[in-house]
């Protein structure tokens, strides 16, 4: 008898670590892909949409994903939108974001030894591009290695690598393409300090040969930090004439010197 209850104690212990994992595993999903639907998430992870739709329940029990009405572009047909489920905040905690406050601290203390106001801002900025400047040597040699028209995708790997989980892809309207963050290891660092992001968004434009423009970035609230590449050739392609990028509340005529930041 106290065989058979070892065993079932076991039995549980090992589903419950299962599910875990799974649960695990649909979390980085939404990390990776950006809000998703059930649907999404099932044929991704191959289980069945009940299943999934139990561990998003759980998840959002757990205040990890929460769910959204899925953003239409264009005709709608009949019924209701599609829910998407995305992250929350405490669930983009769990990825690799422990050093957030120590950054925001570091860079409070030194646009307070700036002086303040635009001398502290023109400090965090000068640190900023520093920062990525960095980051730009390291991703040159992949990017120049690359075929022009594959170098939006070049990137994106190499983004992938630092812990970005980024994607390129063809953008509507005009010749161009999206560069897609599905994951941003300073997000809560970055709404504070949108220096970040704009100084990114300079990178990309060296890095790429051409003027590129962010239409979202997870700092100011949306699910993925989009960016709008347009094609060599086409330099005045311009997001105003595209769709706005799927999973993105941003304005899409946003320009890149506001990367990031929240309107107030």
């Amino acid at each position: 008898m106290e065989y058979g209850t070892s065993a079932a104690r076991r039995a549980a212990e090992e589903q419950t670590t299962g599910e875990r994992r799974t649960r695990n595993r649909v979390a980085r999903s939404i990390l990776d892909h950006g809000p998703s639907t059930a649907a999404d998430l099932a044929e991704r992870l191959g289980l069945t949409q009940a299943a999934v739709r139990r561990h998003l329940d759980a998840l959002h029990a757990d205040n990890v994903v929460e769910p959204r009405d899925q953003r239409v572009y264009g005709h709608r047909g009949r019924g209701r939108p599609a829910k998407v489920f995305a992250l929350t905040d405490c669930g983009r905690d769990a990825f690799d974001q422990a050093y957030d406050q120590l950054a925001a601290d570091a860079l409070h203390w030194i646009a307070r030894s700036a002086g303040g106001g635009e001398s502290g801002e023109a400090a965090v900025s000068a640190f900023a591009r520093a920062r990525v400047a960095d980051q730009a040597e390291r991703y040159r040699p992949i990017v120049e290695a690359a075929a022009p028209e594959d170098r939006a995708r070049a990137l994106a790997q190499a983004l992938s690598a630092d812990g970005y989980a980024a994607t390129a892809r063809s953008a509507p309207g005009p010749a161009g393409e999206q560069l897609c963050q599905h994951h941003c290891p300073v997000a809560h660092t970055a709404e504070q300090f949108p220096q970040l992001c704009e100084a990114e968004a300079e990178v990309f434009s060296r890095l790429l040969g051409t003027h590129v423009q962010r239409l979202a970035t997870i700092a100011h609230g949306d699910g993925v930090c989009t960016t709008f590449i347009p094609q060599v050739g086409h330099p005045s392609a311009s997001p105003r004439e595209t769709a706005p990028p799927q999973n993105s509340s941003e304005d899409p005529t946003a320009s890149a010197s506001t990367s990031g930041r929240n309107p107030a």
